[in-house]
């Protein structure tokens, strides 16, 4: 069995770098709209737009560390997911139920779920290969291209309303 090893060090200043970049990206396309930063970056207050301030970042930061380890990222892209799915469920419970308007909230479910990430993909050993390892590279690319879909084309759903332009929580329709 293949011990993945990745220093502390390395794994805080990767973390935090996917943090900054991330907290860019989030004005990127208000600095320069077109459609390259529109699939890089939320185009709108949506809970669907953040996921990309995860993705991205992450992947990126996932195809660094792994770099050399062959089959090494499978479980960073298991994390991937995961902390989408998180980032969606928080932000939902967090707007949505709560009605909560708050950006250090907004900020801490972001820095919560990217730290998640980076210690979840950790708790691995390898060897990564075999066919359940396939279905978080399927679930990954399936996540690209749902994004590609929905910054084009977004559906008719709570998780895609402009929350910056609803106002109080329950004018919202679900």
């Amino acid at each position: 069995m293949i011990q993945m090893f990745y220093g502390k060090r390395a794994l805080i200043l990767t973390c935090l770098l996917a943090m900054l970049a991330g907290t860019g990206l989030h004005f990127l396309y208000e600095w320069l709209p077109n459609p390259v930063t529109a699939l890089l970056s939320p185009i709108n207050e949506s809970l669907w737009e953040h996921i990309k301030l995860i993705y991205w970042p992450y992947l990126a930061a996932a195809l660094w560390l792994n770099r050399g380890r062959p089959g090494g990222i499978r479980p960073w892209l298991l994390a991937l997911p995961i902390m989408s799915g998180l980032m969606l469920l928080l932000g939902y419970l967090y707007h949505i139920v709560l009605g909560g308007e708050a950006m250090a909230v907004d900020i801490a479910i972001f820095v919560a779920v990217m730290v998640f990430g980076f210690w979840f993909s950790t708790r691995f050993s390898g060897p990564f290969h075999g066919a359940k390892w396939m279905v978080p590279i399927l679930l990954v690319v399936g996540m690209g291209i749902l994004i590609a879909l929905f910054t084009l084309w977004p559906p008719d759903h709570i998780l895609f309303i402009d929350l910056s332009k609803t106002g109080a929580w329950y004018q919202i329709p679900c």
